[in-house]
Parts: structure tokens; C-alpha cells; sequence
């Protein structure tokens, strides 16, 4: 069983590490542990063309993919256990042996949405957005629905308010930080989001938070903390995720620090603590060139990683690196971000025509990352000048 590859989680990294593996013609047996009864499927859609009914569910593959290509993928079955001394994952499903034994394990297990942390959160008509059967509870109850709050601007909040506000509901969304997205962009640049919203009819109700989720069998507004009631049909819940890690309970594998994401500790390839273990995606900790930790939640990281740990198994070289970068629809505007910014960077916003925008990222003098909304030509071309420092007055002049 050596040459068996086992994968626990049934999404975006799975499916691309079992696609890198056989492209890089690994001879060996690949299993994917699917918790969910869908084969692997794209996420981001769920909050925009799934939310607005252009879609059921974007799979990864087509259906006879993994047989074709002869990847074992078992839906409903759920890694419950790891035992990395003997070299097995302890299971839970319907059909599922209660143990299987691998060569090679791969955790790609993913976040749980967090829950609303006060009273209310568990009311009929209160949702969140993380799997297929989500976002199709959400959409089942659109119909009929005219008002709607969303809890939490990051961005699948954001992604939802445009996609209900598209659908033709009143949409109040709140957000404790000064403005949406402003963890991710930071202060100077967040207002261009608020301002995309706001424009669109959003009711942004920023520096503000929801003391409890108020109904009586069914949820019909909230209160925020300040006292004010806002009315609402349905209630949807974006306060972000934690990993998936219950399961590696007892399993001696090292998690990361949570001042630095938290999520399960992986070198720079993303072997774990344990042998024969790795880690990609959402609840991965990966270690730079420099030992720095950090666990992104972005859907090219995942893809990124999942090429790098399949070069890794099959003993090929490592891929050269990338540029990280990251997207999100709103309404009609694609906004994206190159490199690795962060909140605390100095900010040139170097084009901004009152709905579209450019922004250069840098720190000590060198260019950290760009964002744009609706600029993804001249966005696109920065990604050069971030393989390598570069000083951000080069692009300024």
C-alpha cells in the first residue's frame, strides 16, 4: 500500500492534487474521502451564479472523470480519525469500511463556517454559505423574500449582498470594521467597496455589529448593538470559517499557531509533522522560504499547493513559483488582488474614475500587491514586478 494515496476532503484541492498526481503519471492508487454526497465542486460560485439560480452546482470534473482517470472517489465518507503510526485514517459513512490504510495521506478537509455567536443564530431562515446544500436552502427561500441581512462584509458577505440585491431584495449588511473588506484591503481601499454597494442600494451599516438574531420560530430581523432593529425575511450569516481539525484529535500531527492562522502546521511543501502526511488548502499552515507561517483561504493558494505537495509525492521538482492572487464578483465589477498585501501597507491609489479603480501595495518602499476593480488589464500587468522586489516608485514614475 505504499504507493496509495489517500486524500481526505472532497473539494477544490482533492480533486486538483488527484488531476496534478496523474498528470505527473503517478502510477500509484489515489482515494478521495468526499464527506459530501457530490463529487467535488467549485465554491465560489455558490454565493453568485448558484445564489442567483444560473446554476445547481459547478462541479470540478465531468462525472466520469475520476473513474476514467481511475481515482477512487467515495462520496459520504468522512475521515473521522488518523493514526499516522500505523498508517491509517479512521472513517465514518453509510458504505465506508471502518479504517483504510494509506501510503501517502492528504488532509484537504477545509473550513466550517462559524456560526452566529448570539442568540438567534440557530432560527429557521438564518443561513450560511459553504456548501452546495447551502446555497441551495438559501435560494429555495428567495422567492417571496423582500428584505434580508447579511452578517459580516468579508467576501462571501459582500458576494451575497450583490447577488441578493440582484435578485431584487433589500439588503442591509453589517460589518464591525470601519468598512467591507477592510481586513483584506485594508482602510484605503475598503471605501471603494462600500461605495460599490451603497451605489447599488446595499445599506451598509459599518463599525457596527448584531447583538442577537431576533424571531420567534423563524428569524425576522435582528438587533444591532446599538439598540436599532433592522427587519428582515432571511438572515445570512458571513463571519468566516475555522478548519476542519476535530478529526486529528490524538493523532500527534502539529497545528500552527493561531496568531498565524492556525490550521495544520506544514513546511514549505506541505509535509505535517507526521510522516507521509500532508496538508493543502483552507485549513493548511504553510511555512515560506523563510519559516513564516501563514494559512490563506484563497482559491488559486489551494490550486498553487496542490501542485506543489503532487511534484512532492511523486518526487518530481518543484514548480516554479507564482504570484498569488485572488478574485470576487460584485454586481458587474470583477475585483481582484495581486501578490500579498497587507491592512497595514502604504497605499498609491494611482486610478479611480468614482467606480473603477487601481491600488499599489507597498512596504519599506517595495511593491507588495495591486488590487483593481474593473482594471484587469493593467492589473495583469504588474504580476511581473512582483516575482521580484521591486520599488513601487519604479511603477509610480
Amino acid at each position: 500500500m505504499s504507493d496509495h494515496v489517500v486524500i481526505a476532503g472532497g473539494g477544490l484541492g482533492a480533486s486538483r492534487l488527484a488531476e496534478a498526481l496523474r498528470g505527473n503519471d503517478f502510477p500509484g492508487a489515489i482515494t478521495i474521502l468526499a464527506a459530501e454526497d457530490h463529487p467535488p465542486y467549485d465554491r465560489p460560485p455558490l454565493s453568485k451564479s448558484v445564489l442567483l439560480g444560473d446554476d445547481d452546482r459547478v462541479d470540478l470534473k465531468p462525472a466520469d472523470y475520476y473513474a476514467d482517470n481511475d481515482i477512487d472517489l467515495r462520496l459520504g465518507t468522512r475521515v473521522t480519525g488518523v493514526d499516522p503510526a500505523r498508517g491509517r485514517v479512521v472513517l465514518s459513512g453509510a458504505d465506508a469500511p471502518a479504517e483504510l490504510e494509506y501510503g501517502t495521506l492528504v488532509l484537504a478537509t477545509g473550513l466550517r463556517p462559524r456560526p452566529f455567536p448570539g442568540a438567534g443564530g440557530d432560527l429557521p431562515g438564518v443561513h450560511v454559505i459553504r456548501t452546495s446544500d447551502d446555497a441551495a436552502a438559501l435560494r429555495a427561500e428567495l422567492d417571496g423574500a423582500r428584505r434580508a441581512v447579511v452578517i459580516g462584509a468579508g467576501f462571501i458577505g459582500c458576494e451575497t449582498s450583490a447577488s441578493l440585491t440582484k435578485r431584487g431584495l433589500r439588503v442591509t449588511l453589517v460589518e464591525p470594521a470601519p468598512a467591507p473588506l477592510a481586513a483584506a484591503l485594508g482602510p484605503a481601499v475598503a471605501p471603494f467597496v462600500t461605495r460599490l454597494h451603497t451605489e447599488a442600494g446595499v445599506d451598509v451599516r459599518a463599525a457596527t455589529s448584531v447583538a442577537r438574531i431576533l424571531g420567534e420560530g423563524r428569524a425576522t430581523g435582528v438587533e444591532l448593538d446599538d439598540g436599532t432593529v433592522v427587519d428582515a425575511d432571511l438572515v445570512v450569516v458571513g463571519i468566516g470559517g475555522r478548519p476542519d481539525l476535530d478529526y486529528l484529535a490524538g493523532s500527534g500531527i502539529e497545528l500552527a499557531d493561531p496568531a498565524t492562522g492556525g490550521g495544520i502546521a506544514c513546511d514549505e511543501s506541505g509535509r505535517t509533522s507526521a510522516p507521509h502526511v500532508y496538508a493543502i488548502g483552507d485549513a493548511a499552515n504553510w511555512a515560506d522560504e523563510r519559516g513564516a507561517r501563514r494559512r490563506v483561504e484563497h482559491w488559486n493558494h489551494t490550486v498553487d499547493q496542490a501542485v506543489i505537495a503532487a511534484a512532492e509525492i511523486g518526487g518530481h521538482p518543484r514548480p516554479a513559483p507564482t504570484v498569488p492572487y485572488f478574485w470576487t464578483d460584485q454586481y458587474d465589477l470583477k475585483v481582484q488582488l495581486l501578490g500579498s498585501p497587507r491592512p497595514d501597507d502604504t497605499v498609491h491609489v494611482v486610478d479611480d474614475d468614482g467606480r473603477k479603480f487601481l491600488a499599489y501595495y507597498s512596504r519599506d518602499g517595495v511593491l507588495t500587491g495591486v488590487v483593481g476593480a474593473g482594471r484587469v488589464g493593467r492589473l495583469m500587468k504588474t504580476r511581473p514586478h512582483l516575482l521580484t522586489p521591486t520599488p513601487v516608485a519604479d511603477l509610480l514614475t
